[in-house]
């Protein structure tokens, strides 16, 4: 095997690995402040030292895993001022990414767009967990990448997906349990009207209130329990 053939071996093994563990730290699986330790990572990939650092300085770079020098990785932790900084980007990246792509979208992108939601709607989150709840998220994650994905901005895109998953954390996180008293499936059936509409000004204030108002509810309840952990 040739020396580019190896190391585009590396690459794509480091990317599979972080891509497991950043679904894992999102969803909460691998909770805030969870020491990752090296060892214990190689056996569970069955991998080498040199993919799995790559990995991990991959998932560093893009905020989720601390490194503590010689004392090795850590999942990032969560704090109110994290969050309201992760929420103000999103806000203003997927804001900028969803008036490009009403600009720039074609009739196949919205018709996506319908079909991405109508899939959404038929995983009501109301009493399910498991693979159900795993279902949902995902298929709630691929409604907002496709409303900003005809913006034809793919560093853009990068930066979204990585703030939507930081943001999501809270939310998986923090709102497992938690009740909302508001109509999630309502902001996602006017937001996507506003958008195949083209009423762009409309869209991306549903779309900030959207991100804020799930934001807000999270906010409160790590709040809560830093209060009852102090």
């Amino acid at each position: 095997m040739s020396t580019s053939t190896r190391l585009e071996a590396s690459l794509t093994l480091s990317e599979t690995i972080a891509e497991r563990l950043r679904a894992n730290i999102a969803s909460g699986r691998l909770m805030p402040g969870t020491r990752l330790h090296l060892d214990d990572l190689r056996a569970d990939f069955g991998v080498s030292l040199s993919p799995l650092r790559e990995a991990l300085s991959r998932l560093s770079a893009e905020g989720y895993v601390m490194t503590e020098g010689r004392r090795g990785y850590t999942v990032a932790p969560v704090s109110p001022d994290n969050l309201r900084e992760v929420t103000r980007l999103r806000c203003e990246f997927e804001s900028f990414a969803l008036r490009e792509s009403i600009r720039l979208g074609d009739d196949q992108w919205e018709g996506e767009i319908i079909a991405a939601l109508y899939r959404l709607n038929k995983l009501e989150r109301v009493n399910i967990e498991g693979e159900q709840l795993a279902l949902w998220e995902s298929a709630h994650a691929h409604f907002h990448r496709q409303l900003i994905c005809a913006c034809d901005l793919p560093l853009l895109l990068q930066f979204c997906a990585t703030l939507h998953d930081l943001n999501d954390r809270y939310r998986r996180i923090f709102l497992r349990d938690v009740p909302i008293d508001r109509d999630v499936r309502q902001e996602h059936e006017a937001l996507c009207d506003a958008t195949v509409s083209k009423r762009a000004d409309d869209a991306c204030d549903l779309l900030r209130r959207h991100i804020e108002r799930s934001a807000e509810y999270a906010l409160r309840a790590l709040m809560a329990q830093q209060t009852v952990t102090q």
